[in-house]
């Protein structure tokens, strides 16, 4: 192997380590908040804004951490951003009330800004026909989700959830002396230098960015949603206790994170279009039938009354919630080779643009969630949402991409006079 292929792939190996870690912490609050919720007695909107507080403080630092990477490289940011969070998380375990766990919650935040540093440092190292794979190996650390899932719980159960904390800093802290020593920094990947930050927010004004950023905050953000309200999900509407819980949401969690790979390399393969087309199409399906509550019926028949039960058992809900993850891995990784494809000159600036708006949708959608509860008393009430924020992505994708079609078909048609 070649002295640049070895530093490609140690690169990308040490960085997708240090994402997952990265994730593993930024989703801490969605297994901790369970018995927090219970010491504190917290209502479900409460919960939910408990376990979002991480994903706001971590969704409002991509975009400046993005252009960072784009001015003084993805090594010397990510290893300060994993820094800052080490002292936060173990002060965790001294927390006693409600504001406490909100102020260390953003803080520990900070942690989730390390996509926005990752995807550009890791791209620059590969050429544009192998981009898609090398994000989606990288996105693959959203795999952390699902770590935590099984970490957290067995933690709880060895010592309390002030155990959680201790241990998340040492291998937080760990981490980043690995990644320091194990990635490398090339001056030619560094852009911007001579713009002003102003300068560079100005991809905003294009459309494209808003519409990737809502695709994204679908298949990203449902997925920070859904990962931090699953465990909770399952105990409330199963009756399993924590660690089964827990262990039955990683099975949306895992594929999630892993498969996110294969997404890169299906939009290498196909298009990201074409990819990210179909991506909706399935988890419109998949929260359709996740919508559906639990429904009781009597029908009145000639025989007398017939009662009728409509609703998911839990293996049927985790099949279901298990193909929602595959999709959403690949879509993740579609939407980011979008960016490439469209901005491969500000990737690190419009990837914090597009991974702001997936982080705030993280943010707010367990907040929706525990409210939706709160209001209606349907749990599935979730998933109506997930639909509809779907239904959105498909139709604004199909005029978007519309008139692009219609010229491909002429110059196609004139092409073969």
């Amino acid at each position: 192997m070649t002295s640049a292929a070895y530093k490609q792939y140690s690169v990308l190996a040490v960085s997708t380590f240090a994402f997952t870690v990265c994730f593993m912490v930024w989703m801490m609050m969605g297994v901790v908040g369970i018995p927090v919720k219970q010491q504190l007695g917290l209502n479900e909107t409460e919960f939910g804004i408990l376990v979002a507080m991480p994903v706001l403080s971590g969704s409002l630092v991509r975009v400046p951490l993005g252009i960072w990477t784009d001015r003084y490289g993805g090594r010397i940011v990510l290893f300060c951003l994993m820094l800052s969070a080490v002292l936060p998380i173990y002060l965790m375990e001294y927390a006693s009330q409600y504001w406490h766990f909100l102020l260390i919650g953003l803080f520990i935040g900070l942690a989730g800004g390390s996509f926005s540093v990752g995807t550009p440092y890791v791209a620059r190292w590969f050429d544009a026909r192998h981009q898609g794979m090398a994000m989606g190996v990288f996105g693959a650390g959203n795999s952390g989700a699902a770590v935590n899932k099984f970490v957290a719980p067995a933690l709880i159960a060895l010592g309390g959830w002030t155990l959680v904390p201790q241990v998340y800093a040492g291998v937080m802290l760990a981490t980043a002396l690995l990644f320091w020593f194990c990635s490398h920094h090339n001056p030619a990947h560094l852009s911007g230098g001579g713009q002003r930050f102003i300068d560079q927010l100005r991809v905003m004004r294009d459309p494209r960015v808003w519409r990737y950023s809502q695709y994204y905050s679908v298949v990203f953000g449902g997925y920070v949603g859904l990962s931090l309200w699953l465990t909770k999900y399952f105990v409330g509407e199963y009756g399993f206790d924590m660690k089964t819980a827990a262990f039955l949401a990683a099975c949306f969690s895992l594929p999630g994170g892993v498969l996110r790979a294969i997404g890169g390399w299906m939009s290498d393969r196909f298009g990201a279009y074409r990819t990210t087309w179909w991506v909706m199409w399935v988890l419109w399906v998949c929260f359709f039938i996740l919508s559906y509550p639990q429904t009781e019926m009597v029908v009145a028949t000639v025989k007398g009354p017939w009662s009728l039960h409509i609703g998911l058992n839990s293996v049927l809900f985790t099949m279901v919630l298990f193909i929602a993850g595959v999709a959403m891995a690949v879509g993740k990784a579609s939407v980011f080779k979008f960016i490439a494809n469209d901005f491969p000159d500000n990737i690190g600036a419009v990837s914090g643009v597009v991974g702001l708006a997936g982080g705030l949708a993280g943010f707010v959608l367990p907040i929706l969630f525990g409210a939706l509860v709160d209001l209606a008393g349907v749990r599935s009430s979730c998933f109506m949402l997930l639909y509809g924020t779907v239904c959105v992505s498909l139709v604004w994708m199909h005029y978007s991409f519309k008139p692009v079609a219609e010229q491909r078909l002429r110059l196609a048609a004139a092409a073969s006079r």
